[in-house]
């Protein structure tokens, strides 16, 4: 295959539905075509959009994919036949979705990939509130579990970002004429994840990310532009360890140490700790919780490591030492014991240990709320 210069992707980025995401990426596709630049669309959304629909006019739609899964046909975005087009730009609509099962890739965005591995610039669409290290924050606010996510790692590596904003009561008052939805989901939005303080909270966390984001590229193209963001010790550069377990909460305790170490310009570290050095011999359910969170954090471009010992604590601090790490990441225990009392749990003997490093232990903020 013929070496490509990859390609540049573009974000529209919002903090819900119906801010004017599409229309803000089809109208710089309009105005690429405009310029005689090759542009298609290689997926669009309409949601009944009216304004939406109209700015496609003119513009070349590449068709769907038809995949059969399980009696129903599902329409998908053909990335086979944009690469056979090969044209200057194509535009994606919603960046995290879902491929049905029997495409070549699980999601949308590993399609975007591959057009911009190929040379083909993107212009692509996505609500802040599918950034993968916020998922826990946006449940706590909206009482919703978002299921498409997109690891954060993808979304930096954009060439651009761009926040589609309106304020929270536009949001709603389009809603309530149905330009959003039809009127009868309309409704039942305004029930659950459109309510204004959840709009509020959001659109508050996509204006922090998106300015995270300027400075940290900022910063990353001329480093002496920021000095505010050089560390306390600048011959002591930050990485956090994270430790994994079976623990449920260890997905959580991932996504907020990621998140953390993105903020700081860290190196981060994943290790679970075992007596024989892998995975053998632990019960099914407790080696495959492991697993998936070591896959988990690999996803998250986060280096994970096996290290072999019976004492958690020593072992975890003893790899703390040698690697330089300044943070610590921990779960609670699961259950607070008699065992707990008699200092038996390795976060107590971490604490003990590492008193020159910094210990967060990630608190279980659903059991707080109960």
């Amino acid at each position: 295959m013929a070496e490509h210069e990859r390609g540049k992707l573009k974000i529209f980025m919002g903090y819900a539905a119906g801010v004017g995401k599409t229309y803000a990426m089809l109208q710089e596709a309009q105005d690429l075509k405009a310029a005689g630049v090759d542009v298609v669309v290689g997926y669009f959304e309409p949601h009944g959009r009216e304004h939406t629909i109209a700015k496609m006019e003119g513009l070349e739609l590449v068709p769907r994919k038809k995949i059969d899964y399980r009696g129903s046909v599902f329409a998908e975005m053909d990335t086979g036949a944009i690469l056979a087009r090969n044209p200057k730009v194509c535009a994606v609509d919603e960046f995290p979705h879902t491929n049905v099962p029997g495409m070549d890739r699980l999601k949308r965005w590993e399609d975007v990939e591959e057009l911009l591995a190929h040379g083909i610039d993107v212009l692509t669409t996505m609500n802040i509130q599918h950034l993968e290290s916020l998922n826990d924050q946006v449940w706590h606010i909206s009482g919703i579990r978002v299921r498409e996510t997109i690891p954060d790692w993808v979304v930096q590596q954009a060439d651009e970002i761009v926040m589609v904003d309106v304020t929270p009561r536009a949001l709603l008052h389009r809603l309530q004429r149905g330009v959003v939805y039809e009127r009868t989901k309309a409704e039942r939005a305004l029930q659950n994840f459109f309510r204004e303080s959840t709009l509020v909270a959001l659109r508050e966390i996509a204006l922090r990310q998106t300015a995270h984001e300027v400075e940290r590229r900022i910063t990353s193209d001329d480093p002496a532009a920021s000095p505010g963001q050089e560390p306390t010790h600048p011959h002591k550069p930050r990485k956090i360890l994270i430790l994994i377990t079976a623990n449920p909460k260890t997905a959580m305790l991932i996504r907020r140490a990621k998140r953390v170490s993105d903020f700081m310009g860290a190196e981060s570290f994943a290790i679970a700790i075992q007596p024989t050095g892998d995975l053998t011999g632990l019960p099914e359910a407790e080696r495959q919780a492991i697993e998936q969170h070591l896959n988990f954090a690999r996803n998250l471009h986060i280096e994970t490591r096996i290290l072999e010992g019976e004492d958690v604590a020593e072992v975890l601090v003893d790899f703390a030492r040698r690697n330089q790490i300044t943070q610590i990441y921990l779960t609670r225990p699961r259950e607070q014991s008699w065992l707990t009392l008699l200092n038996r749990d390795p976060a107590q003997k971490i604490i003990s240990l590492a008193k020159d490093m910094q210990i967060v232990i990630v608190s279980d903020r659903e059991a707080a709320d109960r």
